[in-house]
Order: structure tokens, then sequence, then C-alpha cells
């Protein structure tokens, strides 16, 4: 593993989502010395919006390069040259933040990282493992009082779309519960990373 890229998305420099993502992102450094860290920090240099000039860019079928498409051809380059992915988001109304909206919106690009064919869009990116931390104040899924969960549906389809498939969440749930309720699930989280991600003992 030579690169590793992690996308960190809260405004909150001490979230939770960020500080999980951070660990999780430092065991895989640790588990492949010599690693490059990419740190795209969505908050500290949010994406621009779409706008409709970089629709018509998009839809454009001019050859030669489209200039307001270089932002987006930055972050597909990162997502390229990394051999893992970790991102770490809160989840937003149920969903995920604009921000990191913007980044899908950039890196998800008809011809570029997918193909639309007649048996359905068809990812273009060679597949790699996706760590998708996400936090929460309350519950969601199974756990009362659940609230919908459109974040984890959204990110495993808009990812496969692109040819990534190997992708695992980790859910921070209930940190507006109380101390017990976050420290137990920032116990969990790392549990989960020991568990997923154990650090190599020599022979």
């Amino acid at each position: 593993m030579q690169a590793i890229l992690l996308i960190r998305v809260s405004p909150r420099p001490a979230s939770f989502s960020r500080r999980i993502a951070g660990e999780l992102a430092e065991r895989l450094v640790r588990r492949h010395p010599g690693a490059r860290l990419i740190d795209r920090d969505l908050a500290a240099a949010p994406p621009p919006h779409p706008d409709r000039a970089f629709y018509e860019a998009i839809l454009s079928r001019e050859p030669g390069p489209h200039p307001v498409l270089d932002e987006s051809e930055r972050l597909i380059g990162e997502l390229e040259q990394a051999d893992a992915v970790v991102i770490g988001t809160p989840m937003n109304n149920f969903t995920v933040p604009s921000t990191l909206k913007a980044w899908l919106d950039h890196i998800v690009r008809i011809r570029r990282t997918f193909a639309s064919t007649p048996q359905g869009k068809q990812g273009l990116l060679k597949d790699r493992p996706v760590f998708v931390v996400t936090a929460s104040g309350g519950y969601s899924g199974d756990a009362p009082p659940a609230s919908p969960d459109f974040l984890t549906p959204y990110l495993r389809a808009i990812l496969a779309c692109i040819g990534l498939h190997d992708v695992a969440f980790l859910r921070i749930e209930g940190t507006a519960r109380g101390p017990e309720a976050t420290a137990q699930a920032l116990s969990a989280a790392r549990a989960w990373i020991d568990d997923r991600l154990p650090l190599r003992t020599p022979a």
C-alpha cells in the first residue's frame, strides 16, 4: 500500500468522526510503513458546488481539457492514487453533509469515473478498500429510538457507481446521549478498528 486518502468532513476540529477516522487512517499507515497519507479536509477547503459551467463541461464531448474541471481532476487524481480511502463524516439531517456531496459530485463523472451502458452504470475506477466513519448524536437502524439513515445506502450506491465496492462502515452513535454513551461508542469504534485492522506482531 503506497497511499491512503483521508477525507475529513466535519467543520468541528474535535468531532468524533474526525478523531476516529484519523485513528483509522493512522492504523493503516502503521500497518503499511512508508505509505503516504493524502489529507483532504473538506471543511478547511470545501470543493465548490457544481454550477452550470461545470455540468456543461461534463456533458460536452469536445476533445481537449476543460479548465472548469481542473478541481474535479485534482480530486479524482487523489482518489486514483490511493490504495485505501478513509472518509470521516457526521450524519447531517439523516444523510451526507453538503461538502461531502459536493466532493462526490466532482468525482462521479460520466466517461471519467463511470460509463453509461445498456446494462446500467459501470464503474471505471479500480476497486480498493473504503472505510467510512460516521458519527451521529442519536441512533439509527434497529436501535430505538431509531432515526432514518439515508447516508449508508446512498454512499454504498454512489461509490459502487464508480467501481468502489469494498466499503465498510464504522458507525459512532449516541454521542448526544451523555458521557457514558459517548465513551461506549468510542470504545466500540476502537474495538472495531482493532478487530478489522490488527497491528501485526513480529514473527
